[in-house]
């Protein structure tokens, strides 16, 4: 009996672990960390940046994005926290309050984001009579300012218009008249508000004329006339100012020349001062003269 062989199935190659080219490429890419965070990150992002601008290229979708962006903003802004209720000005008197109320015109209430502090702040320090200003708003939701004002130490005539000037000769407003100040000296002549604090020390020194004087006066931006009442000056010299009206107060002192018909004193000649008579004073000395003259002729 003969024996059939049944045909051999062919056998199947090993298969190769080996990954394709392309596989192993891209296999040595995810090897990489750059490009894992590409793959993980920047692949989504550009994909969100794509959608993204093409729905912003309609101009119905910017404008519904402004619109809600907008309306939450606002939302944000006006919540009751936010909210400024009230103004409350402190410091200096009550023209001065009123002057600055007056630069800061607003509607209340009004959101604390809507406020630039720090451009209301040189607003109000703008002001010649304000030194200084601080603006914040309180824990109560009112707008805090607090006013620090100069303190006038002179009046400065300027032209025809009188000034008020702190001790460092900066402005700090006007007067209408002498008679509104009549506790502060008064300077004029040119420069004389560059030389403010030798005005303040010579009229500091003036001691017992100090109720006499009238003003001070810059010569020739060099030195200081003292004008007292009666029509009276003292004419100091540009050196040792102090000194010579301390001599003219010791002199007065002693022998009351001041009291007398006299219209000037001179001092900026150290050595040899000067008396001026009024001229009243000297009319009455030249006709007594000449009366002694006549006399003594006959």
């Amino acid at each position: 009996m003969r024996q059939v062989t049944a045909p051999r199935r062919p056998v199947a190659a090993p298969r190769d672990p080996a990954p394709s080219k392309l596989g192993y490429r891209y296999q040595r890419l995810m090897l990489t960390p750059g490009f894992r965070v590409f793959v993980r990150v920047g692949v989504p992002l550009i994909l969100i940046a794509v959608l993204a601008g093409s729905w912003l290229s309609k101009p119905e979708s910017r404008a519904l994005l402004d619109t809600q962006i907008t309306q939450a903003k606002q939302g944000f802004q006006e919540r009751p926290q936010f909210m400024v209720q009230s103004m409350a000005l402190t410091g200096g008197d009550s023209a001065l309050r009123t002057a600055v109320a007056g630069l800061l015109p607003m509607e209340f209430p009004v959101s604390s984001f809507d406020l630039d502090l720090e451009a209301m702040r040189q607003t109000i320090e703008a002001l010649e009579p304000v030194r200084s200003a601080s603006v914040r708003v309180g824990q109560a939701g009112a707008l805090e300012v607090a006013i620090t004002p100069r303190l006038p130490a002179a009046l400065w005539r300027d032209s025809q218009t009188l000034r008020l000037i702190d001790a460092a000769g900066v402005r700090a407003g006007t007067v209408a008249s002498r008679g509104d100040r009549p506790d502060l000296p008064l300077i004029a002549g040119d420069g004389a508000e560059q030389k403010i604090d030798e005005a303040l020390s010579l009229y500091a020194r003036t001691g017992p004329l100090r109720d006499r004087v009238r003003g001070l006066v810059r010569i020739g931006q060099r030195r200081w006339d003292i004008i007292l009442d009666r029509e009276q000056r003292i004419m100091l010299p540009a050196e040792a100012a102090a000194a010579a009206l301390d001599r003219v107060i010791a002199l007065n002192a002693a022998q009351d020349m001041l009291e007398r018909d006299v219209a000037i004193v001179d001092m900026r000649n150290a050595i040899r001062p000067t008396l001026r008579m009024n001229e009243e004073a000297a009319a009455a000395l030249r006709r007594a003269n000449e009366t002694t003259t006549i006399g003594a002729g006959n």
